[in-house]
């Protein structure tokens, strides 16, 4: 047993100390700077949003606007514990459970991890004995010159063994390595599953975006098709000159071509969602609105930096560098003698009165045996065997490198992206505030226009302005719903439902 086992030869792994920082990066000290111009604004658009109601023009669900405050610098947030409760819609979690029993990718995956088992279980194998059976029958004859041998059957049985002892450890380090690349591969497949389940939500995100930019599309056109009837009339009776008429055909031109590009849009998006969902091209079905969602969303404050170890590329980066560490190991080991234990134990029968015989303890004298020990020196091989040590060695290095810039990644995206969704909150705030404005100033302006007190291009100036501040409202709020799906990914999944709820300081 002492001779199986031996002694390791080789470097062993540590996990390199990245010295990362207790949490990530804080609010910097001016970041709150503008606070009280975000109170305001919010204050703004909750008054503006209490007046009277525009009751001349119908608004849909889509088009209103959720007013609460934005909870996302509470002190004491709290994240939910998974995605489908971090962004409540039913619909989406849907969604990614069908994308992850279909999608394709997944299950290439899912196939190349067992790929990676099997190799693992082969390199186990090679730690104990291999026992194989031969047989072999025939007949033969034989003549030296005049003397003629009778024909005889042959019968032979063996049972054969062959161990290699490990007693330098090389079997075991080729196991590690193996080991170390399966855990490699399995956070691959948990990278490719955790990018589908990030695209998945992404995709929906968007298409929700575009449903409001088509709805708001939608709302212009048909407010400039009735404002180009009433001046075809007003054309007609000589109040208003040709070029005021071609102003507003052009416009119901452009309202009508972001109609169709809107829509464009919308169904290459439900196209490609469908293959994230592993299906022909189909309609999606919705579900919460996206400022509902967004409301909804609550990033905390203090997010502990060990969450970085959820991340699949940095579990991959450092299972790669076990593997190479344990790759040195068994290229040092290949450069040392190798023990072997080999043997055979069978029968033979040389008779040409029994073909078959009935067993091997009823014809002692036809059994047959061997047992012996053998060892292999690596005397002289141009250097092979070093310079295989040398590129394993390489590996070892790359591999370290390789882990510790990961963990400099897992630390930028995660600043970057709490960074990104603070900042897209804050100006979702000001946003709402100057489109609930804009929408006053457009009714106001036609009230006058239609009383005969303004001209018309003042109601043409702030309609365009009302569309442009809607759009972009809602391309803000896709910012920052996609940012937390970011920073989902970027802390590998998520994060525990209980966080630091201590404020960074100056915040």
């Amino acid at each position: 047993m002492w001779l199986a086992a031996g002694c390791a030869v080789g470097p062993g792994y540590h996990r390199p100390d990245t010295q990362p920082p207790p949490q990530y990066r804080p609010v910097p000290l001016g970041a709150d700077s503008l606070r009280s111009t975000y109170d305001a604004l919010a204050a703004s658009r909750d008054s503006m949003a209490r007046r009277r109601p525009d009751t001349s023009e119908a608004t849909s669900d889509a088009e209103t606007r959720a007013l609460s405050r934005p909870t996302f610098l509470q002190s004491d947030a709290t994240a939910a514990a998974s995605w489908f409760d971090l962004f409540q819609d039913t619909v989406l979690k849907q969604l990614v459970v069908t994308a992850i029993n279909g999608n394709r990718d997944v299950r290439v995956a899912a196939a190349t991890v067992q790929e990676y088992q099997a190799d693992l279980r082969r390199a186990t194998a090679g730690l104990f004995p291999a026992f194989t059976i031969t047989g072999q029958s025939g007949r033969e004859k034989e003549a030296l010159g005049s003397i003629s041998i009778p024909p005889q059957n042959y019968l032979e049985g063996l049972g054969n063994v062959s161990w290699e002892l490990d007693f330098w450890g090389r079997l075991r380090n080729v196991r590690a390595e193996a080991r170390g690349n399966l855990l490699a591969e399995e956070e691959s497949r948990r990278s490719v599953l955790l990018s589908l389940v990030g695209s998945v939500a992404t995709a929906y995100l968007q298409l929700r975006e575009l449903d409001l930019d088509l709805d708001i599309a939608k709302r212009t056109l048909a407010s400039r098709q009735e404002t180009y009837t009433l001046s075809q009339k007003k054309f007609n009776r000589g109040t208003i000159a040709e070029l005021d008429l071609r102003q507003f055909e052009g416009d119901v031109g452009d309202a009508a071509s972001s109609v169709a590009s809107y829509e464009k849009q919308v169904e290459q998006t439900e196209n490609e969602l469908s293959v994230l969902l592993g299906r022909s091209p189909a309609s999606i079905p919705r579900g919460r609105s996206l400022n509902d969602v967004l409301n909804a969303v609550d990033v905390p404050v203090g997010i502990p930096s060990q969450l970085l170890e959820r991340r699949p590329d940095v579990r991959q980066a450092e299972a790669q560098l076990r593997a190479a560490t344990a790759g040195v190991g068994a290229a040092i080991d290949a450069r040392l003698p190798t023990f072997t234990i080999n043997g055979y134990w069978g029968y033979d029968n040389f008779s040409t009165s029994r073909y078959i015989p009935p067993g091997p303890f009823t014809a002692p004298g036809n059994q047959i045996y061997q047992v012996y020990a053998g060892v292999s020196i690596p005397v002289f091989d141009f250097g092979a065997l070093a310079d295989a040590q040398h590129a394993a060695e390489a590996r070892a290095v790359e591999a370290r490198n390789t882990y510790e810039q990961a963990v400099l990644a897992a630390f930028h995206d995660v600043n970057n992206y709490l960074s990104e969704v603070r900042n897209d909150r804050q100006q979702t705030v000001a946003l709402q505030a100057e489109v609930q404005a804009l929408r006053i100033a457009y009714r106001l302006s036609r009230d006058k226009y239609e009383a005969g007190y303004a001209p018309y291009l003042d109601v043409l100036t702030a309609q365009r302005s009302l569309f442009a501040a809607e759009q972009t409202l809602v391309a803000v709020e896709f910012q920052a719903l996609a940012g937390v799906v970011d920073l989902y990914q970027s802390l590998g999944g998520g994060w525990p439902t209980a966080v630091a709820t201590t404020e960074a300081p100056g915040h």
